[in-house]
């Protein structure tokens, strides 16, 4: 149980006059004092920055603003204005954007009060924690192992209790995967929900900001204020944000169809951890949800296909990062060629060169169709499943990730499984759906597995009723 009241507690004592956001403030600056040092789960703070913003905003306002006095993290691949946003990469070293995201921007005009931008893999790309220009981070529950990845500060950060909400993005589990890790909740919204204006773009099909929080309805109120129609951001979605009052006042009376995926519960599923979804799932039952076995028959294509696809999307958003614009510039080069050679060597890391090259090889002649084109078509065959199943059953759960975190350095010498990490989580982004990852009661070896609740496009109406009521029934 997080130390970190829910937000709704926090805004009461502060309307009591029992706290203040200056107060908040000197928590939050005693917990890094003590924690990051071992954690290593922010790149940038600015303390005397958020000391000053508490200050100035004087007494609590009525109404309340949704996030008023709220501490936050920022994962550092989300523009903040006249902030250095380095995507954990050695190439934007001292990169600071004339602009913030548009979410950030939202969660700002709401009250919250950002405390730092939190270390990341490399441009969102690892499932580990391990691939920062600026070292990796540790899990909180365990220094020795990692958080996962790729928001793996702002789900340290969550889980050590620095602060109760943090902002991630997710590609392919990002937000979630580190989420059942670090032993906290994990959201990404469906694709379209929350705008990605400001969000430095890694695979822009997959793409999502996510909240990393305590509890679920912190995430559904950091949701509920960041979502929505963008005008900067084409792909956003016009259809309008479910009612955070009427999800809270319904959700312990509605019951739901569950589809319990079969292919989430194969070989390759530790048996703890695929115990603890299926003892949520009889909980759920026990309550009066209905279960069912669903299945979906392509999941054994999707790292293949979302590899494929990352690769080619991040070859591309990736070019721009040359050395003239912005960011790190490579020294003593003789011609423009040997600049950008120098500079792209020299400014990336390991995982981002090899998706670099991945990407150029599927998208060269000859080969894009043979690949790439092969990949959009598997994907929509990953969609249909989904689609065909929530005809069935309002909502489908599994365990967030397949595995425990390993020890640090265990896996850095074996790309593949690193990659075979996202198995369980990745097949929502190529679907475009929902899903929250909640933590279980911790298993033998001190970790809570992750339980993650999905829904149909769109549907996070659905999808944050049952993960409220599951949280309740797994007593947090």
């Amino acid at each position: 149980m997080s130390s970190w009241n829910t937000i709704d507690e926090i805004h009461a004592l502060y309307l009591r006059g029992e706290l203040s956001p200056p107060d908040i403030i000197s928590r939050v600056a005693s917990a890094v004092e003590e924690k990051e040092p071992s954690l290593n789960a922010f790149i940038n703070l600015f303390l005397e920055e958020a000391e000053s913003h508490a200050f100035a905003i004087g007494s609590p306002p009525q109404p309340l603003p949704p996030l008023w006095g709220i501490p936050i993290g920022v994962k550092d691949n989300i523009c903040y204005r006249d902030h250095e946003t380095t995507c954990a990469s050695r190439i934007l070293l001292g990169y600071r954007p004339p602009y913030t995201a548009t979410a950030l921007s939202r969660l700002l005009d709401a009250g919250a009060i950002v405390v730092g931008k939190t270390n990341m893999d490399e441009f969102a790309m690892g499932s580990t924690g391990e691939y920062s220009y600026f070292g990796p981070t540790s899990n909180p529950l365990n220094p020795d192992y990692v958080p996962g990845g790729t928001s793996s500060g702002s789900a340290a950060a969550v889980g050590a209790g620095i602060v109760p909400v943090a902002l991630g993005s997710d590609t392919g589990g990002s937000v979630r995967q580190p989420a059942a890790w670090c032993g906290v909740v994990g959201f990404k919204p469906s694709y379209g929900r929350v705008s990605r204006y400001g969000l430095v773009a890694f695979a822009s099909s997959l793409d999502q900001i996510g909240v990393l929080s305590c509890y679920v309805r912190d995430s559904l109120r950091v949701f509920l204020v960041m979502g929505g129609y963008d005008p900067k951001d084409s792909t956003t979605s016009t259809e309008p944000l479910p009612s955070g009052r009427k999800i809270l006042e319904e959700y312990r009376e509605q019951k739901f169809k569950v589809g319990i995926p079969k292919e989430f519960f194969g070989p390759g599923t530790d048996p703890e951890i695929a115990s603890a979804a299926e003892s949520a799932a009889m909980l759920l039952e026990k309550d009066g949800f209905s279960l069912r076995e669903v299945s979906l028959p392509h999941t054994r294509y999707v790292i293949p296909c979302y590899q494929i696809i990352v690769a080619a999307e991040c070859s591309s958003n990736l070019a721009r990062f040359d050395g003239i614009r912005y960011g790190f510039r490579s020294g003593g080069a003789e011609s423009l060629d040997e600049m950008y050679v120098a500079t792209r060597t020299e400014g990336f890391g390991p995982e981002v060169k090899r998706r670099i090259a991945a990407g150029a090889f599927v998208l060269s002649a000859g080969y894009q169709e043979q690949y790439f084109g092969r990949a959009q078509k598997v994907r929509r065959l990953i969609k249909n499943d989904y689609d065909e199943v929530f005809r069935d059953v309002d909502v489908l759960l599994a365990p967030t990730v397949s595995v425990p975190p390993p020890k640090k350095g265990e896996k850095l010498r074996d790309p593949l499984a690193v990659y075979l990490m996202d198995t369980l989580t990745a097949a929502a982004n190529l679907a475009g759906i929902p899903s929250i990852s909640i933590p279980a009661p911790p298993d033998s070896r001190g970790f809570p597995p992750g339980i993650n609740i999905m829904a149909r496009q769109m549907g996070e109406e659905t999808m944050f009723k049952v993960a409220l009521r599951l949280e309740e029934l797994l007593g947090r």
